[in-house]
């Protein structure tokens, strides 16, 4: 494993040694034993997009490893525009042990990835936001002892969590329903990738329009904004379409009785998921932003050791 552009260029076990060499991580932090395996390494953060827990989970992450991590904010480097991605990736990598990027295109972490000496982490793009679903992973594995089976319902736009999130689920043997209104469905391109990889775990992976559908006997629902980072424009249209797929106590109740709520952050409270269910005793959502950085501090550690 060289970068992490995608869950998809991770094996069942990659994810696995990352969940666990994380969770070894976590306890040792929570012992007040943490390791400066990251002594002298430093990580760039190219940011295009703004984020609170990326930066912050990032930045923590490297500093309790011992490690620095540098902001770059996205006038400074405007990627693409003032130099082109290419020369940018060959010079911040004889600066830095790694690189995290934040992007609007996915295009931008592939060619970052491509030129780079040193490690590139996706740290979110328009189609994957593999660092999300790493998280995700070691919260419901914390929560529910195990990953194989479990049964987890995405409720809302087929979005770059969705897509990380089903490559997940098809690599570790889960099963996966998907509900996403007529036109809003997860890419074709990434199906065919987590079904591939269903084949040999045994996933079962499905697609409704029916939310309903989605969440019985889920062990796990999880959802997102409806009109992400890009897409303010479609905003007005979106909240019309996507109405019928708000989680609200209503549908949490037609799942398995000690289901757990998801949500990424940030939340649009009132529009995707209610307060009720997002404040409620179902609800792991800030478990679930805590171990963005545990399952990231993991991942660092593999890359750069």
């Amino acid at each position: 494993m060289k970068h992490l552009v995608s869950i998809a260029d991770l094996s069942a076990a990659d994810i696995w040694e990352i969940l666990n060499v994380s969770l070894q991580l976590k306890e040792e932090l929570r012992a007040g034993k943490p390791r400066p395996l990251l002594a002298g390494k430093t990580l760039g953060m190219i940011f295009q997009k703004p984020s609170l827990r990326t930066r912050v989970s990032f930045e923590v992450g490297m500093l309790q490893l011992g490690g620095h991590a540098l902001y770059l904010s996205p006038n400074e480097i405007q990627l693409g525009q003032r130099e082109s991605t290419p020369d940018a990736a060959r010079v911040l990598s004889r600066y830095v042990d790694a690189l995290m990027a934040r992007t609007f295109a996915h295009s931008d972490i592939e060619l970052l990835a491509e030129y780079s000496r040193v490690p590139v982490i996706n740290g979110l793009s328009d189609l994957s936001h593999p660092c999300q679903a790493l998280g995700d992973l070691l919260t419901i594995y914390e929560k529910k002892g195990k990953l194989e089976g479990l049964r987890l319902a995405w409720v809302g736009d087929g979005n770059n969590v969705a897509h990380s999130l089903l490559l997940s689920a098809g690599k570790l043997g889960m099963a996966m329903t998907v509900a996403s209104p007529k036109g809003y469905e997860c890419n074709p391109d990434i199906v065919a990738k987590a079904k591939a990889a269903a084949v040999e775990s045994g996933a079962k992976l499905s697609f409704t329009h029916d939310p309903a559908e989605a969440v019985q006997r889920a062990d796990v629902i999880y959802t997102d904004v409806w009109a992400s980072m890009g897409k303010e424009a479609e905003r007005g249209e979106r909240l019309k379409v996507f109405q019928p797929y708000q989680v609200d106590t209503r549908l949490v109740s037609k799942a398995a009785r000690e289901v757990i709520v998801m949500h990424c952050l940030p939340a649009h409270r009132g529009e995707e998921i209610t307060d009720a269910v997002l404040d409620g005793s179902h609800s792991v959502v800030l478990d679930q932003a805590e171990n963005r950085m545990h399952a990231q501090k993991g991942l660092l550690v593999l890359l750069l050791t």
